[in-house]
């Protein structure tokens, strides 16, 4: 790569021009491409959007002799923007890092793509703009889609009640040597919550209470670990690790959250359900909640067997 420092502020194709490699390759690029997004580490990016600004180049290989004008024979530009739209739709991502790494990883699964050159820039933080630009090469991600690696797993929720039986074990028993990914959810615990009056703080105290009951329920059963990111869900699941959720992250990053408060701990859980594309969603100790979204099925708290 060259040392030239001109090229750290050069738009991506002068970099994608300097760096290239022997052999020649074809060029599609997107400049200047501004969406308006909530994204951010800080507390008071959260509630609010800003303009992000959208530079990207796509090496691809030389298109076929006969391609005969057809538009579905290449890597269209649509591509590109299609892209950033679904990542951007996925999750409330708090670092530009992290969203160029799935944009250019998503770029280089379409067959023709050999390099991606993506730069991002917030415009609204500073004098400036602040930004972040990587460059990723098609043998360095992996070319299973999201559909080939996505687990569907399976959901319990567990009532109070359910928590302190004595069938708990059992039930986490039956479940795990089903061929699906476990997760188990709960609600909030019993002790009294403080009370403030205001809609968003008693959000986050809810999200906490129920997370304090999570690692309640984990104490229960060693096998049982807590999570609370996208990214240590998709670890354990692929890893056959049975998860409790810890709802905090999910909830307040969703684009599209749940409809419902976290004081409706069944119908939170349904909402990760369907937002994980589950397979199924037992309920122990609790009333179904209208309209899931995932199919469900209720279970009866004296039984032993599922």
């Amino acid at each position: 790569m060259s040392s030239d420092i001109h090229l750290a502020f050069a738009h991506p194709s002068e970099r994608s021009a300097a760096t290239a490699r022997p052999g020649p390759l074809d060029r599609i690029s997107l400049r200047d491409h501004i969406v308006e997004v909530e994204i951010g580490a800080f507390q008071q990016e959260r509630g609010t959007t800003q303009r992000v600004c959208f530079n990207v180049v796509v090496e691809i290989a030389p298109l076929p002799a006969d391609l005969d004008d057809d538009v579905d024979r290449i890597l269209s530009y649509d591509k590109v923007t299609e892209t950033i739209a679904h990542e951007l739709a996925r999750e409330r991502l708090a670092l530009l890092e992290t969203l160029a790494e799935r944009v250019a990883e998503r770029i280089l699964w379409e067959p023709q793509a050999v390099r991606a050159f993506v730069r991002i820039e917030k415009l609204d933080r500073g004098p400036g703009k602040l930004g972040v630009e990587i460059v990723r090469s098609s043998d360095q991600v992996s070319h299973e889609t999201e559909e080939d690696i996505k687990p569907h797993p399976r959901l319990m929720f567990l009532s109070n009640t359910a928590i302190d039986s004595d069938n708990l074990t059992g039930w986490i028993d039956q479940m795990e040597c089903r061929e699906r990914p476990l997760i188990l959810c709960v609600g909030a615990h019993e002790l009294a919550l403080p009370q403030t009056g205001h809609k968003w703080t008693q959000r986050r105290i809810d999200l906490l209470a129920i997370e304090q009951n999570a690692w309640r329920l984990a104490a229960r059963d060693e096998r049982c670990k807590v999570v609370e990111t996208r990214t240590e869900l998709d670890w354990a699941m692929k890893n056959g690790q049975i998860c409790v959720w810890a709802p905090s992250k999910i909830v307040l990053d969703a684009v599209e959250g749940p409809s419902e408060p976290p004081s409706n701990a069944v119908a939170l859980a349904a909402w990760f359900a369907s937002t994980f594309e589950a397979e199924e969603m037992i309920v122990i100790g609790a009333e179904l909640p209208d309209n899931p979204g995932v199919p469900l099925r209720a279970h009866a708290e004296e039984q032993h067997t599922l």
